[in-house]
């Protein structure tokens, strides 16, 4: 008996090593830069918004794209410190089926609120008037980047952007300093108590993302063929519908080729998976999604969402089985 047993822990064992190195390559190659970079981005906007806070300067626009796409490729990862104090939430309010945005915003401007006068005080502003679309509002929207005084409004402008530079580099202080040790050496009193439970967190991360993208990124803006709704389509008025899709994928491609590192022909799968999915988004010369209102243009956009679909089978259906673990309940579940 005691060889049988002996034996059986010598089987499992490699599972536990090869999870805890894939963990360990997943934060330090993947989740750790993913959120350094988004900090420096943010920062990038707010020192943009300091020195031209214009709703129409390039300089500026460039900055948001370039943070909002540092928010898309880390998005994914809607656990620890992205959700302390509702980060990700105050990052980027979106789905906003109730128009909360525009009419925080709206409110603000009107009243020439003074909670706009330091980041500080913004930490305590509703989450609809934070982030990044918040600030896409504020420089694309037609109606409040011309609202009220212009004076106040690039005020609001600077305290967005510093706002977001306060949070995504809360969120990259806390993983750096803390989180990502929990997440790679777990303990029997720790918050993950086995590679296993961490390895489960970081396939969550894939399979929410995927569903994001899938349900909420494409599944909006198609609606139904009698009732189609492109204004439902993320960022669609700076015309980074396509593009978000795009920078997930991208980002969650390297996230599924990591987790399945140690069976080269599932990575193989899962990764031509991505390809077929990326091709199509890269044919698609529809940044905001109009064209699901129209038949043919419509069909381009569902055969994308086929290709994430086909994506989550296999997350699924193949790497979750090979992993020895489920996707379990996530952010999105229950919105």
């Amino acid at each position: 008996m005691k060889h049988l047993i002996t034996a059986s822990i010598l089987a499992i064992l490699p599972c536990f090593v090869a999870a805890q190195s894939i963990t360990a390559d997943i934060v330090n190659n993947h989740v750790l830069p993913r959120y350094a970079a988004l900090a420096e981005a943010g920062k990038a906007l707010s020192d943009a918004a300091a020195t031209d806070c214009a709703a129409t300067s390039n300089p500026l626009r460039m900055a948001y794209g370039a943070a909002f796409d540092a928010w898309i490729a880390a998005s994914h990862m809607r656990f620890g410190p992205s959700e302390t104090d509702d980060r990700a939430f105050a990052i980027s309010f979106w789905p906003d089926s109730r128009s909360a945005t525009p009419k925080a915003l709206g409110a603000l401007i009107r009243d020439e609120d003074p909670i706009a006068d330091s980041a500080d005080a913004y930490r305590d502003m509703s989450i609809a008037a934070r982030g990044f679309y918040a600030m896409e509002f504020l420089l694309y929207d037609e109606t409040i980047s011309t609202a009220g005084d212009a004076d106040y409004r690039c005020q609001l402008v600077q305290t967005v952007a510093a706002d977001i530079a306060n949070l995504t580099q809360d969120i990259a202080t806390d993983w750096a300093d803390g989180y990502a040790a929990l997440l790679t050496n777990p303990s029997a009193d720790g918050l993950y108590r086995t590679d296993l439970e961490a390895m489960q967190e970081l396939f969550k991360a894939l399979t929410t993302g995927l569903q994001l993208t899938s349900e909420a990124r494409l599944g909006r803006p198609l609606g139904t063929f009698d009732q189609p709704r492109p204004r439902r389509a993320e960022a669609w008025r700076s015309g980074r519908s396509a593009r978000h899709v795009t920078v997930a994928l991208e980002s969650l491609a390297d996230l599924g080729s990591r987790l399945s590192a140690d069976d080269p022909a599932l990575q193989e799968s899962l990764n031509a998976a991505f390809t077929r999915a990326l091709t199509q988004i890269a044919a698609l010369d529809d940044p905001a999604f109009a064209g699901v209102a129209d038949a043919v243009s419509r069909i381009k956009v569902e055969a994308i969402r086929s290709r994430v679909e086909e994506i989550r089978a296999i997350a699924e259906n193949e790497l979750g089985p090979s992993l020895g673990v489920a996707s379990g309940f996530n952010a999105l579940d229950g919105d």
